[in-house]
């Protein structure tokens, strides 16, 4: 089965550099929406008691996407079609069956969980959260329950997308997330003025259906679009879903320490929730287009190499990706924390969204970033397990990590109360010095920490079960980049300050071109510190760029979450 999916989907595949950059592009056109919702969320909602509202209300809707909906991923259903596709000469009405019965199953069992979980909304709503008011709670009930309809339609989008995928037609499914903001846009425009946090909601509907149509005409070309049956073979649903398990439940735990931390926000200062999701949001970025794209893109290589026990070609693999990873990862966060003032006050500066709050989520953006490399390489490290077909080790690790992010919320949460000196002093290193409500910079600082945790653990795991006496040979690597996002860095901050005197900063404008101009100054000069010690990732990154990366064809993953 593993050879015939890698055959068949990776003729067109060079390398994971021309992979990687293709999913990255993608990638950035959908989180460049996404900023866009933000930022209109922001200047039209305002980070506030009703936007924590419809923040919070996104949080079950989320999870039963996660942990019901991702058990039928493109990654676990494609290579059950390509196998029942090519196994004999009714093939394709083996893989008809195959996806009228999963289709099926998903449809009931998704639809009855949502039915009782819109009825025990009432209850579940004080735990997502326990600080809202009663009228911010019975507002949050409703909200969520209208979003309810967001998963069903996003997973069977995914669904279906096994089959746009199934026959390459990577554009058209590429496009779903970017129908998904487009709807929710909508949503935050022309109906929020009318219905208030409801229109936000069914702006959300609007999207998940959008996300969903944009393939429709596709699958119903290949006449593959599912269809209800009225006998389903359980078999197959529990060799998908035992296969699925392992990596549903990782998802859900981070889903569920992030509703922990969003409950947590909510007994805090009215509008943390929404920052401290507008900074998670921003840090998502370079996450989904380093981490994610670089590793999906090593991923059939790695499946490939351990499939034939070819050894020395997965390590390889681990370590291109995993050097790649670190030379981009170190610049962005050391231009990142120079720049986040701009950064945030560009995409979500507006009136409505003051100052204080710009500085708040820049400073949780801040802490957000350290972590950057760290997730991002968990994200190749897992991926790594899941070639091997190991998908325990992840778990275990992944639960771990998650309830320590949980426990160091509340710890640092403690502390911040109990010793006042110690919040001031993050305080003064993060610059936001008398803004209320920095308490809730022990979120996103429990985050990073947990993250980085999940990193050291699962590094400690995979270097003992594959690297043995092997070395990834990573440290000039690490070293060249981090001298590299130095010099970015100060150069950056040097210019901010020249830059300061030029453009006035009490327009978005002056603020854009103050950010932009001293960001491209710092990038020039780290990009000629690695040129000067003869970089070999930037010079892969040459290569990779003149193979016309843009005509390559890869799976490209599914939406994790919504």
């Amino acid at each position: 089965m593993v050879k015939k999916i890698l055959t068949f989907l990776n003729k067109e595949f060079t390398g994971v550099n021309e992979a990687a950059l293709l999913l990255g592009s993608f990638a950035f056109i959908s989180q460049l929406l996404g900023l866009l919702r933000d930022r209109t969320l922001a200047h039209i909602v305002g980070a506030g008691p009703m936007l924590d509202i419809y923040y919070a209300a996104f949080r079950i809707p989320d999870f039963l996407y996660i942990s019901i909906a991702s058990l039928a991923s493109i990654t676990v259903l494609l290579p059950f079609l390509v196998d029942k596709i090519h196994s004999d000469k009714d093939g394709s009405d083996q893989a008809r069956k195959f996806l009228n019965n999963i289709f099926t199953a998903y449809m009931l069992f998704m639809v009855g969980i949502s039915v009782i979980i819109a009825i025990l909304m009432p209850y579940v709503a004080h735990f997502i959260a326990p600080g809202f008011s009663e009228t911010q709670t019975k507002l949050l009930i409703t909200t969520s329950r209208i979003m309810l309809l967001s998963p069903i339609f996003i997973g069977l989008s995914n669904l279906i997308g096994t089959i746009t995928q199934l026959f390459r037609n990577f554009f058209i499914f590429s496009l779903s997330p970017i129908f998904y903001n487009i709807g929710i846009l909508t949503g935050i425009i022309f109906i929020y003025p009318y219905m208030g946090v409801y229109g936000l909601a069914v702006g959300v509907i609007i999207g998940a259906i959008m996300h969903l149509s944009i393939q429709v005409p596709t699958v119903i070309k290949h006449g593959f679009f599912p269809k209800f049956v009225s006998h389903i073979d359980w078999k197959e649903i529990y060799n998908v879903v035992k296969l699925s398990a392992p990596r549903t439940f990782t998802l859900s735990c981070n889903s569920l320490a992030f509703i922990t931390l969003i409950a947590m926000a909510s007994t805090l200062k009215a509008g943390s929730i929404s920052l401290f999701t507008f900074s998670y949001n921003l840090q998502s970025v370079p996450v989904g287009i380093i981490g994610i794209s670089y590793s999906v893109a090593a991923f059939p290589v790695l499946v490939k190499s351990f499939s034939v026990k070819d050894m020395e070609g997965f390590i390889n693999q681990i370590i291109l990706a995993a050097r790649q990873i670190i030379f981009w990862s170190l610049p962005v966060i050391v231009l990142i924390v120079v720049l986040r003032a701009q950064i945030v006050r560009v995409v979500l500066g507006s009136n409505t969204f003051s100052w204080f709050d710009t500085r708040l989520t820049a400073a949780a953006a801040a802490l957000f970033i350290i972590s950057l490399a760290s997730q991002s390489l968990v994200l190749l490290f897992v991926r790594g397990y899941y070639a091997a077909g190991n998908t325990k080790r992840p778990l275990l690790v992944n639960v771990f990590s998650s309830g320590m992010i949980i426990v160091l919320a509340y710890f640092f949460i403690h502390i911040f109360l109990v010793y006042p000196n110690v919040l001031l002093s993050l305080e003064n290193l993060l610059r936001v010095q008398g803004v209320p409500g920095t308490i809730m910079l022990a979120l996103p600082l429990a985050y990073a920490l947990g993250s980085l945790l999940n990193f050291f653990l699962i590094w400690f795991l995979f270097r003992r079960e594959f690297l043995r006496n092997r070395s990834l040979k990573l440290f000039k690597t690490f070293m060249q980049s981090t001298i590299s996002a130095l010099i970015m860095g100060v150069v950056t901050y040097f210019a901010l300050s020249y830059f300061d005197d030029i453009f006035g900063l009490t327009t978005g404008r002056g603020v854009f071109l103050q950010g932009f101009l001293s960001g491209i100054i710092g990038i020039s000069f780290g990009v000629f510190a690695l040129a000067m010690m003869k970089n070999k990732e930037l010079s892969d990154l040459a290569r990779a760029l003149s193979h016309k990366f843009w005509r390559g064809r890869v799976l490209a993953p599914e939406q994790k979450e919504l």
